[in-house]
């Protein structure tokens, strides 16, 4: 059975070492300055204390993984709002029944809830304090994306409602890769657009540009002004 699923997602992994040996070249020239920017001073504004966080990015981003990490580290509630979309099957949840769930999930004091669902947006940052947009490059997404992929396949993972995803998932229109594809470039586009709308000037907006900014705004979360 194993040889049998790792013959299956042969492509998959042919493709991630593809992307390796691509990304490998310009990390290498942008190294130093990742490092300058992970020992960058933070603006002390940014130091305030975050307490109810809305995670963005586009597929691939790692947005559930950071959201989890913020969580843990402000000790507040993590709301996955792919958890509260998906229902057994993938199938989608009713609009209605879906902005009740958010509603119902963010009435608290603190939290952080991580998703990009244009459906609740108006729910999610009319309550949150702080947008944390996760604004990758292209190269870092799909990487991310392709291990995540594999990983899923080879491990039977279960997502929301027992959800899982299969090798015959990657070759359809609703391919998570066509989807990061399709969607890079107008997500960038899109929140640049909300996040400077006037209904939103309410939220602290941080852009983190790179994993190593990210690593470094973690750090910072919980730290109480003395």
């Amino acid at each position: 059975m194993l040889v049998r699923k790792i013959k299956e997602i042969r492509p998959l992994i042919f493709l991630l070492s593809k992307i390796r040996i691509a990304s490998d070249y310009a990390r290498s020239r942008i190294q130093v300055f990742q490092w300058l920017a992970a020992f960058k001073q933070i603006p002390r504004s940014l130091q305030v204390l975050h307490r109810r966080i809305s995670v963005v990015g586009t597929i691939g981003s790692g947005k559930t993984t950071f959201a989890s990490k913020s969580a843990r580290l402000l000790d507040v509630p993590h709301v996955e709002l792919d958890a509260l979309h998906w229902e057994p099957n993938w199938v989608e949840a009713p609009n209605d029944l879906f902005r009740e769930r958010v509603k119902q999930a963010l009435h608290g004091d603190s939290w952080v809830v991580d998703g990009n669902y244009h459906q609740v947006r108006d729910i999610v940052w009319s309550r949150a304090d702080t947008v944390v947009w996760l604004d990758y490059p292209f190269r870092t997404i799909i990487a991310r994306l392709a291990r995540r992929t594999l990983r899923r396949i080879l491990t039977n993972e279960k997502l929301w409602n027992g959800n899982q995803e299969h090798i015959r998932g990657l070759f359809t229109r609703d391919s998570v890769f066509l989807w990061a594809v399709r969607t890079y470039r107008r997500r960038r586009r899109q929140y640049s657009i909300l996040l400077s709308r006037p209904e939103n000037s309410h939220l602290a907006v941080v852009r983190l540009r790179s994993p190593m900014e990210a690593t470094r705004f973690l750090s910072t979360l919980g730290q109480r002004e003395t």
